[in-house]
Formats: structure tokens, C-alpha cells, sequence
């Protein structure tokens, strides 16, 4: 009796070819269309793993972390100096979801760089400030501004201990006077201060002294008054909103 085979079927080419076409693990540089090339690990498609991405239009390289096409993960961003052409590092740290998150180091213009937390690529939470003119600002965060309870220390060695909100001095603070030997203890409004106390504080190490010293005030409560004054502005605020 005859023996009847049945044929195997083959697989249309398109599919072997798309097979072929899949990128998994580690590859050497692939590039697109609009001549962006990334040369690392690979999952189903995508950037996957370790590797390092090079943009055309600003010459931007990432080398770092990736995570389903996203940089996430540890990772650091360069791009190249306008002037010289080399290559600076402009952030080192954490990332997710292709955006800064985490702890991180971002490098603005020659010596001013901020050292801290992100969320969204956005400073926020704890982090401190070195500007390019000797300030420094340490404290909190919220939307890339100081917000909440922070320290500015100017270049001269005077500096502001207190409140923050949307970048400015808001809320109780104090104000170290160390060029002159006083201290302004009060409430802020948007960098302005509205109502406090001014004392001697250091004023013999002081290098630039006032040529008095402040006169003590005979007050039976000096903390009442300013407590009275605060809720008198407090609730002419309000009125006004």
C-alpha cells in the first residue's frame, strides 16, 4: 500500500526576513531615518539594557540605562561646547522614564551647577544651587524653584535662613548681616521684608561694622508687638486676595 506524505508548508520569505529583523541583545549601531544612531543592548524592538544614543540635529549623547525605548535608569547626557566643540557633560544621574528623576548632577554655565534631587526633569525635593556668582542655595525644591525651608549663602558671606515659595523669600525668615555684625529676624513677602527685628549679631568680628551699635529697645513684649504687627499684615493680605 502506497505511503501518502503530506508536504511541509513553507513560511512566506517576508517572515523569515522580519525575523532576522528583530532586534534583540546587543548590537553595534543601528540608525534611523533622520540619521539618529544608537549602538547597545536590545529587547522586542527596543532600547533595552545598556547603551548609547547619538542625536544629529544637536549632537546631543546619552550613555546610560535603558528601559523599553526609554532612558531609565543611571545615565549621563552630553552635548558639545558652542565655543570649543568639545564634548561637556551637562547632567550625571538618574533617570525615568526618559526624563530626570532621582538624584542628579546638572552643569548650567561655567561654575554653576545644582546637586540634588528631580522628578520630571524638573528639580524637587532636597538640592543645592552653586551659582556662577559665588551664591549658593541649599534646602528644598518644587517645579525648579526653592521652595520650602532653604539657606542662601551670598559670595560675601552674609545669608538668608527661612522660607521659600515660587523662588522667593516668603514666609519667616532670617537675614544673617555678617558684613555689618547684625541680624534681621521677620516675615517675607516675594524677597521683600515686611515686619521684624533688627539686633547686633557679631558686630566686633563684623568687617564692616555700623559705626553704632543698635540701641535696646525698652519693650515689656517685643514678641507680642511683632506677633500683633504679623497678624495685622496677615490679615490685610487676605483682605486684599
Amino acid at each position: 500500500m502506497p505511503v501518502s506524505k503530506c508536504l511541509k508548508r513553507s513560511e512566506p520569505l517576508w517572515k523569515g526576513w522580519d525575523q532576522k529583523a528583530q532586534k534583540n541583545g546587543l548590537r553595534h549601531q543601528v540608525y534611523a531615518v533622520n540619521g539618529d544612531y544608537y549602538a547597545g543592548e536590545w529587547k522586542d524592538n527596543l532600547k533595552h539594557g545598556k547603551g548609547t544614543q547619538v542625536w544629529k540635529k544637536n549632537r546631543a549623547i546619552y550613555e546610560g540605562d535603558w528601559k523599553f525605548g526609554k532612558r531609565d535608569g543611571y545615565g549621563t547626557l552630553s552635548l558639545p561646547d558652542q565655543q570649543t566643540g568639545k564634548y561637556r557633560r551637562v547632567y550625571s544621574g538618574w533617570w525615568k522614564d526618559d526624563k530626570k528623576s532621582g538624584y542628579g548632577i546638572q552643569f548650567f554655565r561655567s561654575k554653576e551647577y545644582y546637586e540634588g534631587e528631580w522628578c520630571g526633569s524638573q528639580r524637587s525635593g532636597w538640592g543645592r544651587m552653586y551659582y556662577s556668582n559665588g551664591d549658593i542655595y541649599e534646602g528644598q525644591w518644587e517645579n525648579d524653584k526653592p521652595h520650602g525651608e532653604g539657606m542662601l549663602r551670598l559670595k560675601n558671606g552674609n545669608r538668608y535662613e527661612g522660607c521659600w515659595e515660587r523662588g522667593m523669600k516668603n514666609g519667616p525668615g532670617r537675614f544673617f548681616h555678617l558684613d555689618h555684625g547684625q541680624l534681621f529676624e521677620g516675615f517675607w513677602v516675594d524677597n521683600m521684608a515686611k515686619c521684624g527685628t533688627m539686633i547686633d549679631f557679631g558686630r566686633d568680628e563684623a568687617p564692616e561694622p555700623t559705626q553704632f551699635p543698635i540701641p535696646e529697645v525698652k519693650i515689656l513684649d517685643p514678641d507680642g508687638v511683632l506677633a500683633e504687627a504679623l497678624a495685622v499684615f496677615r490679615k490685610t493680605e487676605e483682605e486684599g486676595d
